[in-house]
């Protein structure tokens, strides 16, 4: 997806992620997440949310604002939600 490479995270930083629920396939919404050292992997870091840690990489569609989140969610989603046009 997206992945704001030229943005310098850090610990603490606050996200936002577009997210799709693992239990529901067709549900996806924008998330606040924090920016947090990952407890497995020193010097790494990783974002926290729902009381779980997620790699920071190219997997999870990441923006530093929840304007820019909410402007690729719109575009890949429609500002209706639904996943398929």
């Amino acid at each position: 997806m997206y992945f704001e490479q030229n943005h310098n995270f850090e610990p603490g930083d606050v996200v936002y992620v577009l997210y799709r629920n693992p239990h529901a396939q067709d549900v996806a919404q924008v998330q606040e997440a924090a920016v947090v050292e990952n407890p497995d992997q020193p010097g790494e870091l990783s974002l926290f949310m729902y009381d779980t840690y997620y790699p920071l990489d190219e997997e999870i569609a990441v923006f530093p604002t929840e304007v820019e989140a909410m402007r690729a969610y719109n575009y890949h989603f429609g500002e209706d939600g639904n996943l398929y046009g």
